[in-house]
């Protein structure tokens, strides 16, 4: 039998073939390990390393950030609770249930922590260098979809065709190509960091350090503004923007971009009815019919009003009872401010400032240039999403439909946002620190 095994070809054959994997996984591994050697020095609780003729201390974490997990602890218990008070009303008229939207929201909430938190445990800096790619290519692939208008997929909302409607579970494939576009920059713009800038060749500076960061984020954004989302097309535009900005692009170049995406954002407005319309309204809300396309705006802006210093009392808002239409959505900031007033509203926005800046300095000490932009660029389109949200609802721009994070009640989204947050909190195991 011995030498029938030694003899047989297939058997031969067999091993060898497991040798030549065996060979190319180890130099998979061999090549990871060189693309994160931050990661890999910091083996040890306290590892201390030469780096630009300076000396650094690089920290592993045995855990997550503190701070940064309890701020978006204490987000979600707010978000639930407000989510409760704000349409139990609604839920009651539309579904016979006024915990319909709080159990939703608690539901995806506890599957998306579910999902995350093997990610933030296991999950190392270099993962996300192809999670990123497998995001990005994914959510070009849904608009795409959505674009085709495939009977029994597409799902139309409020007049508007950008959902995915799988029985199960509706998506909104924009939402997912935000995330794909961050984490597809962050990859590109840290793979190519020294082809960015090159002063003995502009033709090559432009073609590394323009064209193609901005196609990356420029692609999406034509797939979703043939959705006539442009809500949509502004954030990833914007989010794309500072990415090369903190990626090292000039600012000459930066500035044509800026210049390219005003103007297409112009026509945009020139060719769409509907962009006319909503700008017509904020411009002239005074003078619009206010049972019609200024309803939604007048209401909410009645609600903040109302909600003086102090508020009116958690759960007694009366703006809710019917005259904020989708009030859990978009406009939940609005009875915040009405139930809470204006110190609830300030502490709300206080939250969400503490959030930010506590991910900036997670994205200043992570251990490479990808895991860095990664953080800036997800805590950025959380701050970009906060900001725009409340600019609409208070009538400092046009309505174009931007939900708040962890509060609006889109299930799909509020996962998402765990998601990316438990992103950050992966990378903020790992950080690198200066030894004074």
């Amino acid at each position: 039998m011995e030498n029938n095994k030694k003899n047989n070809p297939a058997s031969s054959e067999s091993k060898s073939v497991r040798k030549v994997i065996s060979e190319y996984m180890e130099q998979r591994r061999e090549r990871s390990y060189k693309q994160d050697e931050a990661f890999h020095k910091a083996i040890t609780p306290d590892h201390a390393r030469e780096s630009e003729g300076k000396r650094e201390t690089v920290i592993y974490r045995n855990g997550v950030d503190t701070r940064f997990l309890i701020y978006i602890i204490v987000l979600l218990c707010f978000g639930a609770v407000m989510m409760y008070s704000a349409t139990y009303v609604s839920a009651e008229q539309k579904f016979g249930d006024g915990a319909y939207f709080f159990v939703r929201y608690v539901i995806f909430a506890i599957a998306a922590i579910a999902i995350t938190i093997p990610f933030v445990i296991y999950a190392r800096p270099w993962f996300w260098k192809c999670f990123g790619t497998v995001t990005y290519v994914g959510s070009a692939f849904l608009l795409l979809l959505v674009l085709l208008n495939i009977p029994g997929i597409s799902a139309e909302f409020n007049g508007a065709q950008r959902w995915l409607d799988f029985g199960f579970i509706t998506i909104q494939p924009s939402e997912f190509a935000k995330t794909g576009v961050v984490m597809m920059l962050a990859f590109y713009m840290a793979k190519y960091d020294k082809k960015l800038i090159n002063d003995r060749d502009l033709k090559s500076e432009f073609k590394y350090g323009v064209f193609y960061p901005a196609f990356i984020f420029g692609f999406i954004c034509i797939l979703v503004m043939l959705e006539k989302h442009i809500s949509g097309v502004m954030i990833i535009g914007m989010i794309g923007i500072a990415l090369m900005f903190m990626g090292g692009t000039r600012q000459k170049w930066l500035f044509l971009i800026i210049g390219a995406v005003a103007a297409a954002g112009c026509l945009l407005i020139l060719v769409s009815d509907y962009a006319q319309l909503r700008v017509n309204t904020w411009l002239n809300i005074d003078e619009v019919d206010p049972l019609g396309d200024a309803y939604q705006t007048l209401q909410g802006l009645y609600a903040i009003g109302s909600g003086g210093l102090f508020g009116v009392g958690l759960g007694n808002s009366r703006q809710k009872f019917g005259y904020i239409v989708e009030v859990q959505n978009d406009f939940v900031f609005t009875i915040i401010c009405e139930e809470l007033g204006f110190f609830g509203a300030a502490l709300l926005i206080g939250l969400f400032a503490l959030v930010v800046i506590r991910g900036f300095k997670i994205a200043a000490r992570a251990p490479d240039k990808f895991t860095s932009l990664l953080v800036f660029g997800l805590v950025f389109k959380l701050a970009l999403q906060v900001a725009l949200n409340i600019a609409v609802v208070t009538n400092s721009m046009p309505n174009t439909g931007i939900s708040l994070p962890f509060f609006s009640a889109g299930g799909t989204a509020l996962a998402l946002q765990i998601f990316e947050m438990g992103i950050v909190l992966s990378v903020s195991r790992f950080s690198t620190v200066k030894k004074k």
